[in-house]
Parts: C-alpha cells; structure tokens; sequence
C-alpha cells in the first residue's frame, strides 16, 4: 500500500468522517450544532412513542429499502461505526429495525439500549451480544413463522463513532421466479412488499433506495419505491457496491454515463441530493475467528475509510482527471453520511413548530381517554353494569328495524353486497345435478352493494324469478308405464292418476331444495346486519367497548333467533309443499276436463310459462268458450277420452299424459312460488321486526339473573381496563416528557427566529390536522399568501382613489395630464402604472 493514499486515508480520518462535531461551523449558534443532545434525543423519543403506542405521527428518520444482497445491512453498519447485525444471504431481517443513533464522545465502545414490546417504551440496556443474540432470536422466530412484523425493533446506541441519525433498516424485498413451484417464495415477496410500502407511505420518513447493478434502466429498488414517491422528492438513490461497479468499466465514457446517468433513465429532477450515492462497504465480519476479516471495530472503520479512497482513486484513473467538487460529494459513504445527517437535521428543525401542537391534540386524546377508563372501572358493580347493558341492547334493538326498513347511515361500499358476492357467500340457487340456476331475466339491482332490507328484497325476487321459470322435466314412456301399475281393482289404466303422480313427484323433488336455499340465503342477509347494526352503534358512541363476551351474547341470541325462524319458516313451507303434491286438487292444479281441452286445443292453451297468472280452473265463460270448436276437433278429443284408460299407448296418449303433467306441474309452482313467499313474510320478516325484542331481553335478563360476572366477563375486563390504564398512564408521563423537551427547543426557535410567518403557519397546521413538509413548503404558501395580499390591497386602493378622484380638481387636473404625458408616478398603462398607485408620495 502506498504512502499517498495511507496519507489520504488518515486525512480523511481526522476530517470530519468520525466526528459528527466537526460539522458545525464556528459562525453557527450552539442550538444548531449537530452535537446537541436535546434535539436528537427529543425526536428518538418520539419515534419510541410513535411505535410503542401506535401514534398517527412519527419523527423523521431514513428508511432503507433494497432488494436481497444490496448491501442494506452492511451499509447501515458502516454508517454507524461497528457491526451487530447478521448480514448474508437470503431473508436474514424479517422484522424493520430502528436504529437512534446518538453521537456520545464519551461511549469508546457502543452503549446500547433495547426498547422491548412489553415494557411500554422503556428502555433497557444490553450489551452488543446481547443485542445481537436479541435480534437473531426475533429474525429466527419469525421464520419459523414463515411470518414477517412490521413493528419496529427500537434500539438506541450511543458511541462515539455514531452520526446523529435515525436509520430504518427494512426486510430486503424479494425477486421471486415465477411458475407454480416458487408459490411460497412469491408469498413471502408480497408480505415483504406489503411491509415495506407501508414504512413507505409515511410522509416523514426519508427513503434510502439501494440499486445493485450497472445500469440506471434496471429500476429494481426504484419501482417499488416510485409507486409511493413518484417524483423522488424524499428519496435519495445509493449504488452499492461501487468498488465492485469500477472494474466493469471499459471506458472513461462508460464511468462518465454511469455517473452522470441520462434524463431518461433517471429523470427527477426533485432528487434528494441532486443524483445519487456512490459507496462502497469492504465484505467481511469482526471477530477472532479464522474467517473474520476484521479484528476488531477499529480495523472495520479503517477498511471503510481505506475502501472509500481507494475507489476514488481508481476512479480518477480510469476518468484520467480529478473529480469535480459535485462528483466528490456524491462519492463516497462519507459524503453520503454528512449528506444524511444535515438533511435529518434540517428536517428535524423544519417539524419542531408543527410536532408541539400535535403533542399537545395527543395528549388532551390520551387524557380523556384515561378519565374514560377511570370512569369505566369505576363503573365495574352490578347494578351499574345491568343498566350499562340494558342501555345497550335497547339500542341495539332499534338499529334492527332501521336496517330493514332502509337507511343511509352505513356505508354500502363496506357492509354492503352485489348479488354475485351473496352467492358466493350465501349460496347460489341449484338444480337437482348440483348446478346453479340463473335466471332468464336479468335480477334487478344485481350489481348493487345491497344490505338489510334491500338485500331481502331482492333475495326474493330472485326467487321469484328463478323459480317461476323451472319447467317440468321430459315424460318418457317408462316414466308413464312405470306409473301406470295395476289397481288393486281392475287391470285397466288410469292415464289421470299417471299424470298426478309423476307431476307431484317431480314437483316434490325441484321445489324442496328451493326452500331449503332460500332459508339459507335470507339467513345469512339477516345475520350480516349484526356488524353493520354494531357500526352504527359505535358510530353514535353508544358501543360497548372492552365487553367483547357482552357482545358476543347478543350476537349469539340474534343469530340463534334467526336460526329457529328460519328453521320455522322452513319447515311450514314443507308443509304446504307435501299438502299440494300429496292430493291434487284439480281446481287449484287447473287439470279438469277444460283443462285437457285448453292442453289439446291450440287456441285456447294455457301458456305454462305465465307462472305468476295461473289461476285455479277456469271461469264459465271461458269453458263456453272452449265448447265452440270444430267437429273433426270434437271427435279427436272425444277419441282420447274414450281410450284414455287403453294400455296399448300411443303417440297420442303419451302426448296428453305429457301436457296434462305439465298443466299439474305448473299449477303446483305457482302456489309454491305464491306460498313460501308469503310464509318468509310473515313468519320470518315480520318476527324480526316486532318478536325479536321481546326474545332478546328474556335471554339477557336470565343471563342477568343467572351470573352477570359470566355475562360481562368482569374479571378479564378489569384487568384489561387496569392494563389499559397502566399503558395510558406511561404515554402520558412519556408524553410529558417529550412535550418538555420539544416546548424548550420551539421557545429557542422563535427566540431564533423572531416568530417567523412560517413558524406560526406551521403550528396553526397542526392544530388543524395539516401538517407541512419542509420550510420551502411553508415559505411557499407564505409567499402566495403576501402576493394575493398584496394583489388585493393594490385593487382596493386604485378602487378607492377612482371613487374619491372628482371631489379634488388638482387630482383631476393630474389625471387629465397622464393622458398625454409620463408624469413622475403616472404612466399609461402596464404595471408601473399599479407600482405609481401603491407608492407612498400617490397615497
């Protein structure tokens, strides 16, 4: 190893590359020194809190993003000073780790502090085994799982070596191949994907989008990150691996297009940093093993520093020049540690006017959140509760009509279903094979996201429709000889007793399971209105919440209600099903003499397919109708009738058997039709709206009587409200804590700042839900704000001088002189005619 570059290195070293205190200018107030504890420690506090109790903020961090083997792990590592995680091959991280790194010039070895899941954000201090085996045993556990957590591992080091930043380090996405035989590969690519969009999606984090390869058109990392930021606005893009990329350069040219990459392959111009990173990480671990590249933490940095030269040396060879002062600050992991630092700085500094409001919203939310539950286990006696819950199911009670009598109040895009859905998840109506039988007709409102009574609605026209349009089965020969028989009388054939029999029977077997599916299907809509019932409840703040067995009681009675009645309705739909094919009654069966008649004589033939307009028989005058038809007509029926009881069939026998069974068959399906609808109306709609609610509040005063701690479940609902008590209780004493510090370092702001527009415009978007990004964003809306000010105090002005203008002669002389010449203040037209207006010696 040369001298040179041994002397480059140790320059480097001692520049500003492991000492984050060198940053600062001597000019700079000591607030702004990035050495200053109380602004780091703040935000690390905040993301703690942010995570540990789910909080819809977070404090700005960098969220590193990068396929499998892009070096995320060893690059977190070099950044931080030492290694501690398990880096290599394949899915080795299964759960992000936040990483709140924290510059201490008095830790020599790394201080470490884990925030584990139950401790409510406590921290606890471990050594860098410890840690390390803490780590190993979660990534273990997890793929045992074949499960990945998007829970943040917190850990906070302190060391002397460490930047000031918050690193992220995710689950490395996955490129699985495709076919069949990679199914799970290509399911744990997706959870990964999932996972790690959604860290994207928050606003405050900065993307570190890792690319592994040599060409800037192989947008692996930068697809998946451009679906959350487009535009790469909070991104900033790293090619790992540089030292590795060098070699494969032929050409200055090639070095030059890789730097420099076009519009087209890379075209962002909102580009964090300007382009990207180029860094380098030397390969190997830290131990005293044999295969350990390293002996120590010391030797890895060296290695780090010495790559970082060595890379922009041979890059300086092979570009046959120095590189420009652009080109070093993007060169390098230095440079992309100092880049990130200042940034997170900035960013720091930019939301401390925004995070105090939103502290403060929070903790007024926690806070009566802890006087609710206060309140709640202080409402944990039996009278109380008895009254509690009575409340309850009587609102619960009212929620029942309204859904079936129609309302707006829930959304139907959530608790609402189309007719396809209800099949899938209701059952679809079947025929006798197992088919699903549709309907000729289109069913109305099939594609509607229907609940409550719309959807029983339109279950029945369903019904309705697809029923009605069953025909009977093909006659055959061997189904009419097989029903002929012999009486027990005489040997003759009875061809009206065959036609009875096989229509009954075929109108037994097609209409029964009809019954049976439709219970199941209005059983199911009904059921369904139980979760949109509790939606409306907790939308109106009269929900139960933490008696969830209290739920589940009424839950349990309203679906064993629906059960019995269904079962009810069912049965007495079979019981008018068996009455009308155990006997046929030609009136209602519409199968008498005029019947046949109407069967054999073309113009006076029932249309069968007119289900619902079937009548039981026909009237006097359609029989005289029916009477007047020709002779050779007369004598043909008169033959049938004559030898309708001969056993030699023939074609036309088996002709009248065929559409006399069918004469029977429809009349059996329209009453069918007429009859279950009827029957689900009365025995099922109707004791939903007027007999429920005397079941349920027999159910639940027994319940009440019997054992109301099994009811309410008193003792895991205390417990469960004293955990939540507890949990409340630490937010708000960690709340304080950071509404402390944050409260100091905005009061040094505006001391700073003098209360600037954008610091005032930044807590009253907090207050109102808003939040801004960057001091450019607020600056902006400030800017916009002034112009449009101004624009309309300038309007107002010259409004009000052309109103005043005639009462003075000396401003209507001058007025009268600006038409023909350039006074001083005065002109023609354009804006400096606006500018002569607004200026103090015109007003």
């Amino acid at each position: 190893m040369n001298v040179g570059r041994n002397s480059s290195a140790e320059d480097l070293r001692k520049s500003t590359y492991w000492n984050p205190q060198k940053n600062s200018s001597g000019g700079a107030p000591k607030f702004f020194d990035p050495s200053n504890e109380k602004l780091y420690e703040a935000y690390s506090q905040l993301h703690t809190l942010a995570q540990e109790f789910d909080k819809p903020f977070d404090s700005p961090a960098v969220l590193v993003v990068g396929h499998q083997t892009d070096g995320k792990s060893a690059l977190v590592e070099a950044l931080m000073g030492f290694q501690f995680n398990h880096v290599g091959g394949g899915t080795k991280t299964r759960r992000p780790i936040a990483i709140n790194m924290k510059y201490n010039h008095n830790a020599v070895e790394p201080r470490c502090y884990l925030v584990k899941d139950d401790t409510l954000g406590k921290e606890e201090e471990l050594s860098l085994p410890e840690l390390q085996a803490f780590i190993e045993s979660e990534n273990s556990r997890l793929e045992q799982e074949n499960s990945f957590w998007a829970k943040d591992i917190v850990v906070k080091i302190e060391y002397k070596y460490c930047p000031n930043l918050t690193i992220i380090d995710t689950p490395g996405l996955i490129s699985a191949a495709p076919g069949r035989k990679f199914n799970g590969m290509q399911q744990q690519a997706r959870m990964v994907e999932n996972l790690v969009q959604a860290k994207m999606q928050n606003p405050d984090y900065i993307i570190l989008c890792l690319e592994d390869n040599s060409d800037w058109s192989n947008a692996t990392t930068r697809k998946a990150v451009m679906e959350c930021d487009p535009e790469l606005r909070r991104t900033v893009v790293v090619s790992t691996k540089f030292d590795t990329r060098i070699p494969q350069f032929a050409r200055a040219a090639d070095v030059e297009m890789f730097m420099h990459p076009p519009r087209h392959l890379l075209d962002s111009p909102a580009m964090l940093g300007g382009g990207p990173f180029f860094t380098s990480v030397p390969s190997g671990r830290v131990g005293l093993t044999r295969d350990s590249m390293f002996r120590s933490n010391d030797h890895f940095r060296e290695a780090v520093v010495q790559r970082e030269q060595a890379d922009i040396v041979e890059l300086e060879r092979r570009l046959d020049r120095r590189l420009e002062p652009s080109e070093r600050a993007r060169s390098g992991l230095s440079q992309l540690r100092h880049f990130l630092e200042r940034l997170l700085q900035q960013r720091y500094l930019d939301n401390v006017p925004t995070i105090v409001p939103v502290l403060e919203r929070e903790h007024r939310h926690a806070s009566n959140k802890l006087e609710e539950t206060v309140g709640e286990l202080a409402d944990m006696n039996q009278d109380k509760l008895k009254e509690k819950g009575r409340q309850f199911y009587q609102h619960f009670l009212e929620k029942i009509p309204e859904l079936l009598r129609g309302t707006l109040a829930a959304p139907p895009r959530v608790f609402g279903e189309t007719l396809s859905h209800e099949h899938i998840r209701g059952g679809a109506f079947v025929s006798n094979d197992g088919r699903p039988v549709s309907s000729e007709n289109p069913i109305p409102n099939a594609e509607m996201r229907l609940f409550g009574g719309a959807q029983y609605h339109r279950a029945l026209e369903e019904f309705r429709q697809i029923v009605g349009e069953v025909q009977c089965p093909q006659v055959s020969r061997e189904d009419i000889i097989n029903a002929c028989g012999v009486d027990e009388v005489h040997d003759g054939v009875n061809y009206t007793r065959t036609a009875c029999v096989i229509a009954v029977s075929r109108a037994k077997d097609t209409f029964e399971p009809f019954v049976h599916q439709l219970g199941f299907r209005l059983a199911h809509i009904a059921r369904r209105m139980l979760p949109v019932a509790m939606y409306l409840l907790q939308k109106e703040g009269r929900i139960l919440s933490g008696h969830e067995v209290f739920l589940k009681k009424i839950g349990a009675s309203f679906a064993k209600f629906v059960d019995q009645r269904v079962k009810e309705c069912q049965e007495k739909c079979r019981e008018d099903l068996l009455s009308t094919t155990n006997f046929v009654t030609w009136s209602l069966h519409s199968g008498n003499k005029s019947g046949l008649r109407s069967v054999l004589h073309p113009d006076a033939r029932v249309d069968e397919k007119n289900s619902y307009g079937a009548t039981s028989g026909m009237s006097s005058s359609s029989s005289r109708d029916l009477a007047k038809v020709n002779p050779k007509d007369q004598k043909l029926m008169d033959l049938v009738e004559n030898t309708l009881w001969n056993r030699n069939m023939k074609e036309v026998t088996l002709d009248v058997v065929d559409l006399l069974v069918r004469q029977i068959y429809s009349g059996i399906r329209t009453y069918v039709v007429q009859s279950v609808e009827l029957k689900f109306n009365c025995f099922f709609l109707m004791p939903l709206l007027n007999d429920f609610s005397h079941h349920l509040r027999n159910e639940m005063e027994d319940a009440f009587d019997v054992n109301l701690d099994l009811v309410f479940n008193v003792k895991n609902v205390r417990a469960a409200l004293e955990e939540r008590q507890q949990k409340l209780e630490a937010e708000l004493e960690q709340m304080e804590h950071i509404q402390a510090k944050f409260a100091s370092i905005h009061s040094q702001l505006e001391v700073h700042s003098g209360a600037s527009p954008a610091t005032v415009a930044a807590a009253q978007a907090a207050r109102n839900g808003t939040s801004f990004r960057t001091a450019a964003d607020r600056e902006m809306q400030i800017s916009s704000d002034s112009v449009r000010a101004a624009q309309e105090m300038e309007a107002g002005i010259a409004h009000a001088k052309e109103q005043f203008a005639h009462y003075s002669p000396t401003n209507a002389g001058v007025r009268q002189q600006g038409k023909t010449m350039n006074s001083p203040g005065t002109v023609q037209s354009g804006r400096s005619g606006s500018r002569g207006i607004l200026s103090p010696r015109n007003i």
